[in-house]
């Protein structure tokens, strides 16, 4: 194998920590100096950095990457490709006022390229273009600046970007980012994002007409008659390969015939939106890699990042870690992966990187730190006392509302898990004001701290004992479900073997299989589904998600769920809190009716969502919390009792909801009196 030199140092002395960083940084210098120094020069339209390791050619002076040579490859990107189309940052932008999630997509193209750092250890090129006025409804109103940097001795090159916005130019939305790289196909066949979703590969002509047919929508297309036998009969989406960005530090692709690697490593999501259990897209058939920055994908609308006039803007985008490694004719090119995580690994621990020449990059020593513990106090459980928020999503986002990091979608969040304790430590906090939110794992809703705290360079502030009260009114008569705003617990069907895709039938990766939704009008063909409280078991018997069902003429009926159970000695000083958690929901519109379907809803949550989290394999998408008061005449006493859960809106296939977990509680007297 021909690792860089960070990864034989972090062999040696095992995992990096914090405390060898420094250590490692002062190695770095010194074994780079053993290797062949970093050289820079410019051919006509292009430039060519090269550290004899890896050569990368750019055009100039868009600053698109035409050109990858490592280990005997004179182009790791598809050569085939028009050279625009071979590595390449882009945007999806519209008009203010736009609705939906699509609008213009632009390949972002620079007008001048300077040199901003060379020495022999280090090249950083920029790519940049400014808005003007003439280019209004041409290009979208930013201030774009590309960097590529490349290293000594690294067997790689990074990327990054600042993206701005001044006062004085336009209006728009900007709906997506990313930076994206088309492999060549007739090289790299292995796809590999985690260690239980990796496997060869379709090719992309597998997708065309004749070879593929299109399916529910243009990116699921059934393979026919693909190239490779093998292949038939599987379905091709790149929505079964997204991952969460907590789990999105790694991925790529391997060829086999030389044994060479190509990774896209994010050291931090410190740039990314949506927070830490967002998906997002990575690799999928092309072949073709990705890092997305921002997106509307299991966000909807939501997530659109909108600009008016007047607003000044600026933020870093990366920098992202392209890694490059092979291993000998006698090895397993399999174990590339292993490699790729053991980078991973060393460039989490060099967050932030102390190399990017732009001052708008924040090294170590400008940034902040917040520390302290978490706690949580439910009194039913645990009376006065407070247990720890273990395993807790604890994080950094600019001030709001509770849950508002999910939606924030400018700035920037920093997010960590509490420990067994509830302890936490956040490091590397870009300077600037932000609140402090969390939510816990087995308790609903979000916590918020309302007190601003300011970042300033080298600051570190211990926040202390910090307490969460999750919603609770009265005792739990029922719950279905585990709150953890994820879907994964209910019951996930074998898909129609029409579609089934092998590598996806473990049980973390089931609900990836193509078309679960109708899975539904399959098992419950004529009438909808029931759960007996005390009887039923919400892992065998609670479908993973409420959708539509499908009829004999291929329309979709809405469909109501029915929660039976019993209650004891109802009387008129009693009232009820029905908690509804959803973890995902789609132009949809979830109607609460109790013990009586004609009679009109007890509540409604109106047109709600847009994630698409169904449509796309996913288990959940934007977070939703109803807490909804029953007063006590709606119900039976000593009797069986029914809450009706009706999915009200048919206008799609894909209208639906997930439930996270769904709980009814007893009011006590003192509480009703409030209301």
């Amino acid at each position: 194998m021909y690792p860089c030199y960070l990864f034989l140092y972090a062999l040696s002395f095992g995992i990096l920590s914090a405390d060898r960083l420094c250590v490692t940084r002062a190695r770095r210098s010194s074994m780079a100096s053993a290797t062949e120094m970093v050289k820079l020069s410019f051919q006509e339209n292009h430039v060519v950095v090269n550290n004899g390791i890896v050569q990368i050619t750019l055009s100039n002076p868009e600053g698109h990457l035409t050109g990858i040579q490592y280990k005997g490859i004179d182009n790791l990107l598809e050569i085939m490709n028009d050279e625009p189309n071979r590595g390449y940052w882009d945007v999806v932008w519209s008009p203010p006022g736009s609705a939906g999630t699509k609008g213009t997509l632009e390949r972002l193209a620079g007008t001048s390229c300077e040199v901003v750092v060379e020495t022999e250890d280090q090249v950083e090129l920029s790519f940049s273009r400014t808005w003007d006025s003439s280019d209004e409804g041409k290009l979208v109103p930013l201030k774009i600046d590309k960097r590529y940097i490349l290293l000594r001795g690294l067997s790689g090159f990074y990327t990054y970007a600042i993206y701005q916005h001044l006062e004085e130019w336009p209006s728009f939305n900007l709906d997506n980012t990313r930076i994206a790289f088309k492999l060549r196909k007739d090289k790299f066949h292995y796809m590999a994002m985690s260690d239980d979703r990796q496997r060869n590969m379709p090719l992309p002509d597998d997708r065309l007409p004749g070879r593929g047919e299109e399916l529910a929508y243009p990116e699921a297309v059934l393979l026919i008659d693909p190239v490779e036998p093998n292949f038939k009969g599987q379905v091709d989406d790149k929505y079964q390969y997204a991952s969460e960005l907590k789990d999105l530090r790694v991925h790529g692709w391997i060829c086999k015939d030389p044994s060479v690697g190509f990774w896209q490593i994010t050291p931090s999501n410190e740039f990314r939106v949506g927070g830490p259990i967002k998906p997002e897209l990575n690799s999928h058939v092309g072949p073709t890699t990705l890092a997305v920055f921002a997106s509307t994908h299991y966000g909807g609308s939501d997530m659109v990042i909108k600009f008016s006039q007047g607003e000044s803007w600026k933020k870093v985008f990366g920098p992202i870690f392209i890694y490059l490694n092979t291993v000998s004719d006698e090895e397993d090119p399999l174990t590339l992966w292993d490699d790729a995580k053991n980078q991973m690994s060393i460039e989490v621990e060099l967050w932030p990187y102390d190399f990017p020449a732009s001052v708008d990059f924040q090294y170590a020593d400008q940034r902040g730190v917040v520390s302290g513990r978490l706690l949580v106090q439910d009194r039913l459980i645990s009376g006065d006392d407070c247990i720890s928020a273990k395993g807790a999503y604890i994080g950094l986002a600019p001030p709001g509302e509770a849950g508002s990091w999910q939606r924030e979608c400018k700035k920037y969040q920093f997010w960590t898990e509490a420990n067994e304790d509830g302890y936490f430590e956040i490091s590397n906090i870009i300077t600037g004001e932000y609140n402090l939110y969390a939510w816990v794992p087995g308790f609903i809703g979000d916590y918020t701290n309302s007190t601003i705290i300011n970042i300033t360079s080298g600051v570190n502030i211990h926040m202390g004992d910090l307490v969460y009260e999750p919603p609770r009114d009265g005792p739990t008569l029922w719950e279905i479900g585990f709150p953890d705003r994820s879907a994964a617990e209910f019951y996930i069907p074998d898909p129609d073997p029409i579609y089934a895709n092998n590598f996806l039938t473990n049980d973390s990766n089931r609900f990836r299989q193509y078309g679960l939704w109708d899975r539904y009008s399959y098992l419950y063909p004529d009438k909808d589904l029931v759960y007996t409280v005390g009887e039923s078991n919400y892992n065998s018997d609670f479908f993973f998600a409420h959708v539509l069902r499908k009829t004999y003429n291929d329309t979709y009926v809405k469909t109501t769920w029915t929660i039976k159970f019993n209650l004891d000695n109802v009387n008129e000083s009693e009232a009820y809190i029905l908690r509804l958690a959803l973890a995902s929901a789609h132009q949809s519109n979830l109607q609460v009716r109790i013990n009586d379907l004609n009679k009109d809803p007890v509540f409604s949550t109106g047109k709600i969502g847009g994630d698409n989290a169904i449509a796309r394999h996913g288990i959940h998408g934007v977070y939703w919390l109803f807490n909804i008061k029953i007063p006590c005449n709606y119900f039976y006493s000593y009797g069986e009792n029914l809450i009706y859960l009706t999915q009200a809106n048919n206008q799609s296939r894909f209208q639906g909801v997930m439930y996270d977990y769904i709980r009814l509680e007893a009011l006590p007297t003192s509480i009703v009196k409030k209301f």
